[in-house]
């Protein structure tokens, strides 16, 4: 099984946590890390914006990957939201094992 570690940044605390949590209930990911703040320098519709922002950090396999994406979009306040998927192409067995066992769809 891959797995991914997805970035995603926010505007608020209160919005990553709810995020997180709604991601790792609907076990979509097997962990959300929250870190910030931080300061964001972008261009949005031609002008030059600054925010601050909370990066996240979320660990998951490629099968769950789509429909975390479609929740997240779902779920994020942004029109337009910073989700980037990376590969982890190595790593501490037991830990993906892990990735691989909180993120399997519970039998119904």
């Amino acid at each position: 099984m891959s797995h991914l570690q997805v970035v995603v940044s926010i505007d608020s605390l209160d919005g990553a946590e709810r995020i997180g949590r709604a991601l790792v209930e609907a076990r979509l990911v097997a962990c959300f890390q929250v870190l910030g703040p931080m300061r964001s320098i972008y261009r949005w519709k031609g002008e030059i914006e600054q925010a601050d922002e909370w990066l996240c950090l979320a660990k998951t396999t490629t099968a769950r990957f789509d429909e975390m994406r479609e929740r997240l979009v779902v779920l994020h306040p942004y029109d337009n939201p910073e989700i980037i998927a990376t590969p982890i192409v190595a790593g501490h067995g037991d830990y993906l094992d892990w990735i691989s066992e909180q993120t399997r769809p519970l039998a119904q």
